[in-house]
């Protein structure tokens, strides 16, 4: 199988999804095609060598859009497509040519629309000094540009789905602006055909300039910000490194990363980057892998330990034999499940994207009967009552009000969510929330705080567990020796010292013994910290507190130990403590009917304790990055609509899996670019205001396309039987999309 992987220009709606993989599908050999809407490229597989990407190419080209690709070379396969590669190069003459049709239709629509507002009033009169004609044939001239150049892309998809007898929103558009620029016109220059009192008739030019004008501006806006979510592909790959150093023949070269091979061996520095995946064969240090594991803990590595690509090497040098390099390594992978996470999302439907299917073609009935019906049935001047009425029937069901009650709503939702500290990037995401029933939360920085704190102090004197501390020499014992190491746990004891107020000398000697603590003299005194294992080597007695201590492990509690001259005489209990409001926010949910679930990378005893503690209903422990995804799947199988909680690298993933991604705004730009919904905050309640935002939002989405078809249903009938002329038409469709904003609006006050 050839698998091609190539972009698509000019997807605007779910719609197009589904059309783009209908089409390639019809073609022989072809199979698995998948469209992602939101890097707009089309994967498929064949097993036809000389597939012509031509062929393919006009068939889409057909519908209005265009598969770009390499024609000299014939077809591109996906392999030779950068990791993260998307239709939005630098040079995107899409985007390009939609801004200046833009600030075209902008530049024209202002004058158009003031000309239309105040024409009539006499102070405007005595300032213009023009007659009634004059500033209706002013507004032609400023608004044939915008129908014909700003607004030509509408027509042109009218057109192809005509050819293909199909309707969309676009369809809606085109015969909306068509109608109210069609009329105006020969109002303008035949005026005798729509009057027969002499009298100027009304004109709507400025309806269709308002329309295109807007219509664009939400393209603009969903163009740009599919253009932005290619940048969370491109942070990930910014977690490699540009050049490796390798030994070859016994010397040291440097390297570009895609000219790493499996099997070479890698040498690694303090404060590097581990440029691939492999296995340590001399050396030891401690690695940060919280951009890939979410832990905030730098792990212990020795000879034979494991490292992973784009983790960052802290203080220590080893050398490594890769084991898998780009593409293939945990990196790569992770970059690869992003993209098919976002490509395999099912597209919402838009609600008035159904009805328009139906919508379009009755209202096109309705006015091809009403235009015959009047000219055989019609007492007297028929062409022109029919005229009328025809165009009265296409004005009242201009699409306006359609066209603004779902984005209107959408902009005041996200508004409102945006000062509530809750930034939702699109609005399938906020129509999607309301219909969550689980919720999976990472564990590190979501439902916790990210920084590891001292709960417990034990000391060998009272041989109890306290809160104050009165040694004030011990501590300043251990706070010197700890302040030699960067380990997060290390520096958990020092905040805790701090506390105390308690100054700290500089230690006579210091060592880090990897894997287990550190070892060295203050004031005089041998000190050893660390875990059981090194306690045991130094022959200090540890099972006297192993009741205690256990109770602190079964709580999810780290501990470390200290001995003085050859004497145990404390202990930390160490954890990373739940956010203030989690447990409050997991409360909140269930009473929604929402059930949650923790994911983390940490074992099991300290995963239930977490659980346990937050009032979470199912967890699950020691799952690895590339897991996380496939966790989402299981749940979305046999939950339904699930939403993902993250902070870091290693959610990506997931969040890209969920239907709705939501990040912790205090975590990693990976995490909040491949999410939808992010909490600025940090703050877990936002989670439920955001679902609230979202059944708010719904509830108005359905009132205003009510309010958009109420007119239709009214206004339609009357102007087919001559009751309603366009004038009449055009006011009570302009009350409709009124009446939409204004309700829309109404979410502003509203408590989420």
């Amino acid at each position: 199988m050839t698998k091609y992987n190539l972009p698509v220009e000019g997807m605007t709606c779910a719609s197009c999804v589904a059309r783009v993989e209908k089409i390639v599908s019809k073609f022989d050999g072809v199979k698995n095609v998948s469209v992602n809407f939101a890097s707009e490229k089309v994967s498929f597989e064949t097993e036809n060598t000389n597939v012509d990407l031509k062929e393919i190419a006009n068939a889409i080209a057909e519908y209005g859009y265009k598969l770009k690709y390499d024609e000299a070379a014939g077809q591109k396969k996906s392999e030779d497509v950068p990791a993260g590669a998307s239709a939005f190069g630098e040079d995107d003459s899409f985007y390009k040519e939609l801004k200046k049709d833009f600030l075209i239709a902008l530049t024209l629509t202002i004058p158009i629309f003031l000309l239309a507002m105040f024409s009539e009033y006499h102070w405007f009169k005595s300032i213009i000094m023009l007659n009634t004609e004059t500033t209706q044939r002013i507004q032609l001239i400023l608004t044939t540009p915008v129908i014909f150049i700003s607004g030509k892309r509408f027509f042109t998809i009218f057109w192809n789905n005509l050819k293909h007898f199909s309707a969309e929103m676009n369809t809606l558009v085109a015969i909306g602006t068509g109608a109210a620029y069609g009329y105006s016109v020969i109002a303008v220059l035949f005026p005798q055909l729509v009057t027969s009192t002499g009298k100027q008739p009304h004109v709507y030019f400025e309806t269709a300039a308002v329309i295109i004008t807007l219509i664009l501006l939400g393209r603009l806006l969903e163009h740009n910000a599919k253009r932005k979510t290619g940048g969370a592909i491109k942070k990930l790959l910014e977690l490699q490194p540009k050049t490796a150093t390798i030994i070859e023949n016994g010397k040291m070269q440097v390297v570009k990363i895609n000219e790493l091979k499996k099997g070479q061996v890698v040498v690694i520095k303090p404060g590097e980057k581990i440029p691939a995946d492999g296995i340590i064969i001399s050396g030891s240090s401690t690695v940060d892998e919280s951009m890939l594991t979410g832990e905030s803990l730098p792990v212990e590595k020795t000879e034979d330990s494991k490292v992973i690509g784009g983790t960052i090497n802290k203080t220590g040098s080893f050398n490594f034999k890769i084991t898998e390099a780009g593409s293939n390594s945990v990196l790569g992978q992770i970059i690869k499940l992003v993209e098919e996470a976002q490509g395999s999302k099912a597209p919402i439907q838009k609600l008035a994207d159904k009805i328009a299917g139906i919508f379009v073609p009755i209202v096109l009935l309705i006015g091809i009967i009403t235009f015959i019906g009047w000219i055989i049935f019609g007492i007297s001047n028929n062409f022109n009552t029919a005229l009328i009425n025809f165009v009265a029937v296409l004005i009242i069901a201009c699409p306006c009000a359609l066209g603004l009650a779902t984005p209107t709503a959408i902009m005041v939702g996200t508004g409102k969510g945006a000062s509530s500290g809750i930034l939702i990037k699109n609005g399938e995401s906020l129509e999607l929330a309301h219909k969550i029933s689980t919720i999976i939360f990472d564990k590190t920085g979501t439902i916790t705080i990210g920084k590891p704190q001292v709960t417990d102090f034990i000391t060998s004197e009272t041989n109890a567990l306290r809160e104050e501390n009165s040694d004030e020499e011990l501590l300043k014992i251990i706070g010197s020796i700890e302040s030699k190491s960067e380990h997060p746990l290390a520096q958990a004891v020092i905040e805790y010292v701090k506390s105390k107020n308690i100054s700290i000398n500089e230690p006579k000697n210091f060592n880090s013994v990897t894997g287990a603590g550190v070892i060295g003299i203050a004031d005089g005194k041998a000190v050893v910290i660390g875990n059981k294992k090194l306690m045991a080597e130094y022959s200090i007695k540890t099972e006297k507190w192993d009741e205690r201590i256990n109770n602190l492990l079964n709580l999810g509690k780290t501990i470390v130990y200290a001995a003085v001259d050859g004497e145990l005489k404390c202990a930390f209990a160490i954890e990373d403590p739940i956010k203030e409001n989690s447990q409050e926010a997991i409360k909140e949910l269930k009473k929604l009917g929402i059930k949650t679930v923790m994911i983390t990378g940490d074992n099991k005893k300290t995963a239930s304790a977490i659980a346990k503690r937050a009032g979470i209903d199912e967890f699950a422990a020691e799952v690895l990055p590339a897991e996380k995804a496939e966790k989402v799947k299981e749940y979305q199988k046999k939950d339904g609509i699930v939403a993902m909680v993250g902070d870091g690298i290693n959610d990506a993933p997931a969040l890209a899996q969920a239907d709705v991604g939501i990040a912790i705004g205090t975590g990693t730009d990976v995490a909040i670019e491949t999410s939808q919904i992010t909490l600025v905050k940090g703050d877990l309640m936002s989670v439920v205001r955001a679902i609230n935002l979202s059944n708010q939002t719904i509830k108005t989405i359905k009132q205003n396309l009510f309010w958009a078809f109420i007119y239709n249903t009214i206004g339609i009938p009357l102007a087919a039987f001559g009751m309603l002329n366009p004038m009449i038409g055009a006011l009570a469709m302009s009350f409709s999309s009124v009446s939409v904003v204004t309700n829309s609006l109404r979410l502003k006050g509203k408590k989420i």
